[in-house]
């Protein structure tokens, strides 16, 4: 009998515990819930990619990423030059693009994005003709010009001839291969040398992958060569004493040992962080259609196949892929006014396979700081909506609501600090839990003034 009523002591004490415990927390969660609401007005996120330490803009940064994307197709297949493949070739090519891009993309099915039928593009708006093929989409789709993708192609078919892409300074290769009567003037040719005078400032200075030795005189040399040019113009055409320097300075900041004396292949001027997330940036925004920029390009598996030959250059893989993707398709859902419902749905199945991947995220310090911050910008955002979900889903958005809690819940649990057991299942609940009480509180507060505004009307409703 008597121990009969410990164990009933023991499990009433528990259950109290339990209660207290569960009590505490979620009131805890409900005020960061509520402190996420008014604190983070803005509907649309920061990014998580970094800063650069230069002034390198998107427009250079699209160029480069289309140059490494040219350089890598040459060496792992892919047509020279677009200009080379005759007309009727094109005309009998177009009805195998066509047909292939209104086969069901894998990768679409995969995150849940359905094919769209061609939209109207904006009262105002240049639409963008249909592309004969995917080298041609994808020099339609980063906004480069006919000019200039013939005098990248025929600079880098003569090195690629010799070489891969992972082995060669990109750069340095394009300094030596083009001369100024490959450009329409002069100020566009120094316009396109600095460009790749400050790639190689940023790739090998600023963000290198390998960190720099403080007793090498080599970074040293090569910031006198970058800091003299735009006083005088480097004459890279021909094979001179300067363009020796520079080039034996280049070889020995890209191709240096690691730390733990490993020797590799690679050139490593692309790969460091954030600089190789800014670049792949670029190259990922080729999968949203520039005619309606709420959709993804039917011909996604094609394009994201050459993208990928990409990643040896930029010191990629799946995994970082996959969370590079996530951040743009939820990054376009957020900045075109939750327009596409598809985006989310697409954002919710990507975080999960990022969710799969969190420990190997993890492992190195930048790509951790990269994984936190998104996590970080989606719980915010989601958190946003949801401390007020009575307000934020109605009518027609309510069905996306289910994709907002998803995303909030996935975030919370991997930035959970501890891994006990069961802890991740407390975390959903509890922060469920407190986007249900900041919604119903925050309904209640809005009915509240809504009886003090009007109440005879309410009045005279209730009775």
């Amino acid at each position: 009998m008597l121990c009969a009523l410990r164990n009933i002591t023991s499990r009433k004490v528990k259950r109290q515990y339990h209660h207290r415990k569960t009590t505490t927390t979620t009131k805890a969660t409900t005020a960061k819930v509520a402190r996420a609401m008014h604190n983070d007005s803005t509907e649309t996120p920061s990014c998580p990619l970094g800063e650069l330490a230069t002034n390198l803009s998107d427009s250079e940064l699209r160029e480069t990423a289309y140059e490494i994307l040219v350089g890598a197709c040459l060496s792992y297949g892919g047509k020279t030059s677009n200009n080379n493949v005759s007309e009727s070739e094109k005309a009998a090519s177009t009805p195998h693009t066509s047909l292939k891009s209104r086969a069901a993309s894998t990768v679409k099915k995969a995150l849940g994005l359905r094919s769209r039928r061609k939209k109207s593009s904006k009262p105002g708006s240049e639409r963008v003709k249909k592309a004969s093929s995917i080298e041609e989409t994808l020099r339609v789709q980063l906004r480069v010009s006919e000019q200039m993708d013939s005098r990248v192609r025929k600079a880098l078919s003569k090195v690629a001839a010799n070489q891969k892409i992972e082995s060669m300074v990109l750069p340095l290769e394009m300094l030596q291969q083009l001369q100024p009567s490959d450009f329409p003037n002069q100020e566009e040719y120094e316009v396109w040398q600095r460009r790749n005078l400050k790639l190689l400032e940023a790739g090998l200075l600023l963000h290198p992958l390998i960190p720099l030795n403080s007793e090498d005189t080599a970074p040293e040399r090569l910031r006198d060569v970058i800091d003299g040019a735009p006083e005088n113009l480097l004459d890279t055409a021909k094979d001179n004493e300067l363009v020796q320097n520079l080039r034996s300075i280049v070889t020995s900041l890209a191709c240096r040992t690691r730390n733990d004396g490993s020797v590799t292949e690679t050139s490593h001027w692309a790969d460091g962080f954030p600089l190789n997330l800014k670049i792949y940036q670029m190259l990922l925004e080729a999968c949203f259609d520039l005619n309606d920029e709420t959709s993804v390009i039917e011909e996604l598996d094609e394009v994201l196949e050459r993208i990928e030959k990409t990643w040896l250059v930029l010191g990629l893989n799946q995994t970082l892929h996959n969370l590079c993707f996530l951040w743009m398709l939820f990054k376009r859902y957020t900045s075109t006014d939750h327009a596409e419902g598809d985006l989310l749905n697409a954002s919710d199945n990507l975080l999960s396979k990022v969710e799969n991947d969190a420990k190997a995220l993890k492992e190195d310090a930048n790509h951790a700081k990269m994984l936190s911050s998104t996590l970080s910008s989606i719980s915010g955002w989601a958190e946003m909506r949801l401390a007020d979900y009575h307000s934020c889903f109605r009518g027609d958005n309510t069905g996306s609501m289910a994709y907002v809690v998803s995303m909030a819940v996935r975030s919370a649990k991997m930035m959970a600090e501890d891994d006990v057991e069961g802890k991740e299942n407390d975390v959903g609940y509890e922060r469920v839990d407190g986007y249900i009480k900041s919604s119903l509180r925050a309904a209640f507060a809005q009915a509240s003034s809504q009886c003090r505004i009007y109440p005879k009307m309410i009045h005279g409703f209730i009775c």
